[in-house]
């Protein structure tokens, strides 16, 4: 059994095990005449139903346009290949394509040598004019390209609708008016804010806001970049401040970490809760007969004197340096780029294209409100998870999680995180 063959019958096993198949397996007679194409092996994260349609949408236009290729798509969970990446990466050889995130994230991996280098697919594409420079820029390391950026996704307070009206509210727009939106709910006996921390990077985006707000992003990222001190007077007004009073006069739903982030989002369908800090995808997890319920609003300023910091992660693919198949993955990774491989995710996911060509006309009003946010921003962040190193997240998210439950320890649970950076950054 050759290596690629090998990796063919495991994708096949972990798609009869998991039940995530994304093309639909053929019959082992059909799978027999198959041996004789071109194999490309292609792991996704995109593993949500509405992120799996897309998802599989693309993989079948790509099959459509190249017969001589049999393409091995295993969908994993996304909480799964975030452990499984790493041995991926050194398996040999590796899967041909991956998804993965923008940023940081990918350039943890081109610093080890593990991801291949496209500028030749950047170049050919014309991306360097039909992308804008921020993306290309989350794409690049040394000059050189490592990743196709495919969609992003904004990161605001959602809210339901109905429950502002039946109290009279308005969406806030500084702090003050925040915190009395939150004390008017709370008093009305719902949640002002849920979350579900069963999986921990939900409170980062919380981190980032806050530490934007009140530091501005390029502490922040400077932070994130290991070059600020998380023991910071800085931080620790941060946490102490800002965020410990929120948490101490119960404006997040009680037992947050028995929730992932979609039962989070159950709680707002079922009026207990009002507003959730998350990302576009809320709208893949909200019923559809109550879409005109739901809307967003910036996160509300702190201080107006520094410049504003939005999230806005970017997903897409890379080939790992490994590929036995380099030229059909590059093939691939040049068609999810394309206008023709991005509009797929605008249509069926309401997500935003980094492809200028993408015919504007697709966005809904919702999407260019979305657009309109990061646009006026003065900084676009990925989100914590992506902005810094994968071990230092793993760090913080777990200092996030002992915060939430001991308000009052911020300082030594700060202190501690930050003893964990300078070991980190200093490898």
């Amino acid at each position: 059994m050759t290596k690629k063959w090998f990796w063919v019958l495991a994708a096949v096993l972990l798609l009869a095990t998991v039940g995530l198949s994304a093309g639909g397996q053929k019959p082992a007679a059909e799978a027999e005449g198959a041996a004789e194409k071109q194999v490309l092996i292609y792991n996704s994260d995109w593993s949500d139903t509405a992120y799996q349609k897309a998802d599989k949408t693309v993989v079948a236009m790509f099959q459509a346009e190249n017969p001589n290729v049999k393409i091995i798509h295993s969908i994993i969970h996304i909480e799964d290949f975030k452990a499984a990446i790493r041995a991926y990466l050194v398996a040999s050889p590796p899967p041909d394509v991956l998804t993965w995130y923008a940023g940081n994230r990918m350039r943890f991996f081109v610093n080890k040598g593990q991801i291949l280098d496209i500028s030749d697919v950047f170049e050919q594409e014309g991306w360097h004019k039909d992308m804008p420079p921020g993306f290309v820029s989350l794409s690049t390391l040394n000059d050189k390209q490592y990743f196709v950026p495919t969609n992003w996704y904004w990161w605001a307070i959602y809210y339901k609708k109905s429950i502002f009206e039946n109290f009279g509210l308005e969406p806030p727009k500084t702090w003050d008016e925040f915190m009395e939106v939150c004390s008017t709910i709370k008093g009305g006996g719902i949640s002002p804010i849920t979350i579900g921390t069963k999986w921990r990077w939900t409170t980062g985006g919380w981190l980032d806001y806050l530490n934007m707000r009140v530091n501005g992003p390029d502490f922040h990222i400077r932070l994130c970049d290991g070059n600020e001190s998380y023991a910071d007077p800085k931080v620790k007004k941060v946490f102490n401040d800002v965020w410990a009073p929120m948490l101490k006069k119960g404006y997040f739903v009680p037992d947050a970490s028995a929730y992932t982030w979609q039962e989070a989002v159950n709680l707002m369908v079922t009026d207990k809760a009002a507003m959730y800090l998350i990302g576009q995808f809320i709208e893949t997890a909200w019923p559809e007969e109550m879409k005109d319920d739901l809307d967003f609003f910036q996160v509300p300023i702190i201080d107006p004197s520094v410049p504003i910091g939005e999230d806005a992660p970017t997903d897409g693919l890379f080939a790992p340096a490994g590929t036995e198949n380099p030229e059909m993955a590059k093939k691939f990774l040049a068609f999810s780029g394309s206008v023709r491989g991005q509009e797929v995710w605008v249509k069926q996911l309401g997500r935003m294209a980094t492809h200028r060509g993408v015919d504007s006309s697709l966005y809904t009003p919702v999407q260019r409100k979305g657009n309109e946010l990061i646009n006026t921003a003065d900084f676009i962040a990925q989100f914590y998870d992506r902005d810094t190193t994968p071990p230092m997240a793993d760090k913080g998210m777990d200092a996030f999680m002992e915060f939430w439950d001991n308000p009052d320890n911020a300082n030594e649970i700060l202190e501690r995180l930050d003893e964990q950076r300078k070991d980190f950054f200093a490898q």
